[in-house]
């Protein structure tokens, strides 16, 4: 039997095999889950993605600025499982005047659309799950280390301090329903979402040097394994937690 035997998980953000939300649908389903996928925009894409996966899933249209969407979700969710036990959320963008070293000169219309995807998304996602999650819980973001003002990375850092201060309210908030929520911050990977990040290049030449334990920058695995372990029943009494996969970078001066 796998950690996660038997649990129904909502997995966003899938969009190529180099995400680690990928990892996420294709390791839960390996360790004894029912998955659920959620796609926005090009959902041809995400169910083509979905059909490499090990058991091909259900792939459900979400934009999380769509009201409607998101107030449908625990229906359209409850058609094809009968309730869940764990979300992710690997959901984020900010338009490209917020990154890339423009912090100065970015407008609030701009600022405004990214804090909406990236942070406020998560408590919104939140919400339209909770009707679905009776039995409790677990919900699993993903974040950058928004401790520091990183290079290039601007706008989308303030939105990931946001995230990280929404999962602390949350975990507040949801306690009661016996829902954990907590955070998985990753270090910098080649995936699509950093490919659109002027100036990538920064991270990628310097985080495996700095990493004590070393960087692949190529490797979602164990991102994807630390989300895992988060939905299992293996932490029962941890919630509002940032779990650190980044090699150990965050740990370390200099």
């Amino acid at each position: 039997m796998g950690i996660l035997e038997g649990k129904r998980i909502l997995v966003t953000g899938v969009l190529t095999e180099s995400s680690i939300a990928f990892s996420v649908a294709k390791m839960a389903q390996e360790e004894g889950a029912q998955v659920v996928l959620t796609g926005f925009g090009r959902l041809s894409l995400v169910e083509r993605i979905a059909k490499r996966l090990p058991e091909p899933p259900p792939v459900i249209e979400l934009d999380v600025q769509n009201t409607e969407h998101l107030d449908s979700l625990a229906d359209r969710v409850g058609e094809h499982v009968g309730g869940l036990d764990g979300v992710v959320h690997s959901i984020g963008f900010a338009p490209q005047s917020c990154l890339g070293g423009n912090f100065l000169n970015t407008p609030w219309e701009d600022v405004a659309t990214a804090l909406h995807v990236s942070t406020y998304s998560f408590k919104a996602l939140a919400q339209a799950c909770l009707p679905l999650m009776k039995e409790g819980g677990a919900i699993v973001g993903l974040d950058f280390d928004a401790s520091k003002a990183w290079p290039v990375y601007d706008w989308m850092g303030v939105a990931k301090a946001g995230l990280e201060s929404c999962s602390r309210y949350l975990a507040r908030d949801l306690g009661g329903h016996g829902i954990r929520v907590n955070l998985v911050a990753a270090g910098p990977l080649r995936t699509m979402a950093a490919k659109s990040i002027p100036g990538f290049t920064e991270f990628e030449d310097s985080w495996p040097g700095k990493a004590p334990l070393g960087w692949d920058l190529g490797d979602t695995v164990p991102a994807a394994k630390a989300c895992l372990a988060l939905l299992s029943d293996w932490f029962p009494a941890t919630t509002g937690e940032i779990v650190h996969v980044d090699g150990g970078v965050h740990a370390i001066g200099g």
